[in-house]
């Protein structure tokens, strides 16, 4: 989750029911790529964004205390030590104890939602027909794991009581555009999926220094929807969440979509005004998408903490920050007054003191835009900035974060219309600057014994 906060970071489902069968055969059909062989799985998904939504999902709402549990970049997990292990079945063991481990500490700390990143670029953490393995399990793309980490960590989570969310990063294909890279990517043509980025090389990107889809090409959002599609229906996932990588760019390496626009862009005032239709697209595609196969599954999306600053719109947030709707094209607040969402759960990753973007400013203006919905709402809390020195935002720094986090929760939990509180990221919690907060949220959210 990278988009404004944690940039610098480098962040950056189910027993299959009798109808399951017909609906994956639907959403997830063959298509010849357009370089002809090798072929793909692409969607040519049946026409659901012209029906009616169903009526929202029927989970009980307990308030969610969450966290997010990274893979890119094995930021939470796997361990990077397990990928080196004397044998496959070390491997296997060290990963398997390192996530039980986690969601043992999770389940201490009173946490009931964990948001499990499955797809953190053009690669999955479960057995997928359409997305080669990930990288992250055994150090090369495309490598059978020997285990399924999506089935084994709903499994485990389950067993505890827990809630999993699997997070997808939608666009991504590759964390940077190294030469090895490229020949790790180019190297998965002989499998069984192959990459996306050898499958449709003409559907490949470049922005922020790293491979990403085109979200303007048709065939590249069915894809992405197929890959939903997948996973929903063949395990039993609580829900699917997206973060904030939709249109991602950085000022020296911005994405060049300008054959895409002229080709798809017709009709529209400003490249700009297309960038967000095609954004609203994918979500609205996902959206029926998946409730159309699983109506029980849950759909989200964490989008950075501000829509829009008052400056540029009056319906905005009295802030200065970047803004989703203007530079990652993504109408985060028309999401939930058209119902598209089950939960929205923006990032307000700053402090309460933090006048460019203050916390309880935010808050209550993202409680004021689901106030007449059935959207819920959820607050994305910045764990990783509790006990880091920092000139801009010092409150973190007080009392090791405590104050400045029960600040935080208190307004979450006392506010209505936020039903939750999701922590960035879950190694974190591991970390000796943030142990004051620790044993705060263990005494608040669980059992102090």
């Amino acid at each position: 989750m990278e988009f404004i906060i944690a940039r610098s970071q480098d962040i950056s489902a189910i027993k299959i029911v009798k109808t399951s069968a017909t609906l994956i055969g639907l959403a997830l059909l063959l298509a010849s790529c357009s370089s002809k062989p090798p072929k793909s799985l692409v969607t040519p998904l049946p026409p659901v964004s012209k029906q009616p939504l169903p009526g929202k999902s029927a989970q009980s709402h307990e308030p969610v205390r969450g966290v997010w549990l990274a893979t890119v970049s094995r930021l939470d997990w796997p361990p990077v030590s397990s990928v080196t292990a004397s044998s496959p079945a070390a491997r296997i063991s060290q990963q398997k104890k390192a996530l039980t481990d986690k969601l043992d500490k999770l389940q201490s700390l009173g946490i009931n939602t964990v948001f499990f990143q499955v797809k953190p670029d053009g690669t999955a953490l479960w057995a997928s027909k359409i997305l080669p393995w990930s990288d992250t399990l055994t150090g090369k793309i495309g490598q059978d794991p020997g285990y399924d980490p999506l089935q084994f960590m709903l499994d485990e989570a389950h067993k505890r009581g827990m809630k999993v969310h699997a997070w997808f990063n939608p666009y991504r294909v590759s964390v940077n555009t190294k030469p090895s890279t490229v020949a790790e990517l180019n190297n998965t043509l002989p499998l069984h999926p192959a990459s996306v980025f050898v499958l449709h090389r003409d559907w490949i990107r470049t922005a922020s220094d790293r491979f990403v889809l085109d979200p303007g090409i048709p065939e590249a959002r069915d894809w992405i929807t197929s890959i939903v599609a997948e996973v929903v229906s063949r395990y039993p996932v609580d829900g699917v969440q997206f973060d904030d990588y939709f249109y991602t760019e950085a000022p020296g390496s911005t994405l060049d979509d300008n054959l895409t626009f002229r080709r798809y862009g017709h009709g529209f005032a400003s490249k700009a005004d297309w960038r967000r239709h095609n954004t609203q697209l994918l979500i609205e595609q996902v959206s029926r998408t998946i409730k159309q196969l699983k109506p029980g599954v849950e759909f989200g999306v964490s989008p950075a903490g501000v829509w829009r600053n008052v400056s540029h719109d009056p319906a905005g947030s009295y802030t200065s920050g970047a803004a989703a709707y203007d530079e990652a094209y993504a109408d985060t607040r028309l999401w939930v007054q058209q119902g598209l969402l089950d939960y929205i759960a923006p990032q307000l990753y700053w402090p309460f003191a933090r006048k460019a973007a203050r916390y309880d400013v935010l808050a209550q203006w993202w409680a004021e835009v689901v106030k007449p919905t059935h959207t819920r709402l959820y607050i994305g809390v910045a764990l990783y900035k509790v006990g880091e020195p920092s000139k801009s935002e010092p409150d973190w720094m007080i009392s090791g974060g405590v104050p400045e986090l029960k600040k935080q929760l208190d307004m979450n939990e006392s506010n209505p219309q936020i039903q939750g509180t999701i922590l960035f990221r879950e190694n974190y919690l591991n970390q000796p600057q943030t142990q004051e907060a620790v044993s705060y949220l263990k005494r608040r959210w669980g059992n102090a014994g």
